[in-house]
């Protein structure tokens, strides 16, 4: 193939594509800002293992998921606060982000516990720290089925009066998929930096933000982090994320890091 005929193609593929581009590129959620939140707390019922010297996982996550919708509906007003549970219940994976699915969240957060195995030396007690965690690379195909059935189901129900006689059945609607998908990840990503700053700032120890193929985030469709708010196998932290101060730093730091995130997204 010669240069100018290679160029010729190039030139059309660009034209094609750029209206749907520029479109996608300035795609908002229908309804726009924050509206529905979803917390998870992390485990529960037989899936709760995990434990301290003297507390579960799965209870200290309940216990700071309920209290952190109950700061949420408080200090935000208008935002509507969802749990994937609010007892000790076994829910599994899917069913959990599924909730966040079919309530078409603009936000999904899972609260867990860190924990390290004990070794006979006791080394592993020392580990601390906080870090949170955003859905890996290795899965996105699942996001994409996610994002492909909410946002087609969004789409479908508000283009012809929001998007310009846009079809969300047309086959080029795979371009605005794959930029929602990477519009997901971004705020992801920076909810996720707000959160650890946030911990930062009350003098926790900084393990960063992490990507990981996590089950519970891999079909969201929507931005969605798990944040582990401290070791339960660390006696210190254990103590800290038991008490009731330790749990309303926690949640002053997770609302303030929701706080600027809605900032930043109806800005």
């Amino acid at each position: 193939m010669n240069r100018f005929v290679m160029y010729k193609q190039w030139i059309i593929i660009i034209c094609l594509i750029l209206p749907t581009f520029t479109f996608a590129i300035n795609y908002n959620p229908p309804g726009g800002g924050l509206q529905t939140i979803v917390i998870d707390a992390g485990h529960g019922g037989k899936d709760g293992t995990t434990r301290g010297k003297f507390s579960r996982e799965k209870d200290v996550a309940l216990q700071v998921a309920l209290k952190l919708g109950k700061a949420i509906e408080k200090e935000l007003p208008g935002v509507q606060v969802i749990f994937t549970r609010k007892t000790d219940v076994f829910i599994e994976l899917y069913q959990r982000i599924g909730i966040a699915n079919a309530n078409k969240a603009d936000l999904f957060i899972s609260i867990h516990c860190n924990s390290m195995p004990i070794t006979r030396r006791g080394q592993n007690t020392r580990i601390n720290g906080t870090e949170t965690f955003v859905s890996g690379y290795n899965r996105l195909g699942q996001q994409d089925v996610a994002i492909r059935e909410n946002a087609s189901m969004l789409l479908e129900e508000n283009y012809k009066e929001n998007y310009q006689g846009f079809d969300p059945k047309d086959p080029e609607s795979y371009i605005i998929f794959s930029l929602m998908k990477n519009q997901f990840r971004n705020q992801s990503i920076r909810l996720a930096t707000l959160i650890q700053d946030e911990y930062i700032s009350s003098g926790r120890v900084d393990r960063g933000v992490k990507e990981q193929s996590l089950a519970v985030l891999a079909a969201a469709g929507m931005p969605a982090v798990l944040t582990e708010i401290g070791f339960i196998s660390n006696p210190e932290e254990e103590r800290y994320m038991n008490s009731s101060a330790g749990q309303a730093e926690i949640v002053k730091n997770l609302v303030n890091a929701i706080k600027k995130y809605k900032s930043q997204l109806e800005r």
